[in-house]
């Protein structure tokens, strides 16, 4: 019951992540959640942010953004950025996941969820069969409460870490 909360790997941050890696293994989608996974919560995006997306759709990945939140924010992120993205997904449920899968139009084993959250983009992701990456969560410099949620992340990462079974299940993809 545990392991549906397992990423298959888990990162520093999206940036720690070696995509040429994972274009080898035969990966060609990205579906990323935004919010404390490629900026601090309600940030636009920056310059850095609006490089990396692109960078990686020059490598030849399809990219879409899979979040809770609302047209108005998602618009706000992506404005000099070119993706598609799916709001107010519902995840955990599998329905917004599998929805990425048929705009990107890739089969499950060639994509891989990148997100902050265990509850949210691990067990959805998991649920809808999708290989999976945890980032630690972006915090701002002079943030110091957390939800009582990632109390509950960091025991279950303390498990999961110590399931030889369940880590580094995409193998060597961190730089």
């Amino acid at each position: 019951m545990l392991k549906m909360f397992y990423p298959y790997e888990y990162a520093p941050d999206v940036y720690s992540i070696n995509y040429d890696r994972l274009y080898d293994q035969g990966f060609r989608g990205i579906v990323f959640d935004i919010d404390n996974t490629l900026v601090h919560h309600g940030d636009s995006s920056d310059s850095k942010t609006d490089e990396f997306i692109t960078g990686l759709q020059k490598k030849g990945f399809k990219i879409l953004l899979l979040t809770d939140n609302d047209e108005e924010r998602v618009l706000r992120f992506t404005k000099n950025i070119d993706t598609p993205y799916i709001c107010d997904a519902g995840k955990p449920l599998p329905g917004g996941f599998l929805k990425a899968l048929e705009i990107l139009d890739l089969s499950r084993e060639k994509v891989v969820c990148i997100g902050d959250q265990i509850f949210k983009d691990i067990l959805g992701a998991n649920r809808a069969g999708i290989p999976n990456i945890l980032v630690h969560f972006i915090t701002a410099p002079d943030e110091k409460k957390i939800g009582k949620r990632r109390y509950l992340e960091f025991l279950i990462l303390f498990f999961y870490r110590h399931d030889k079974r369940s880590v580094h299940r995409l193998g060597d993809i961190l730089q």
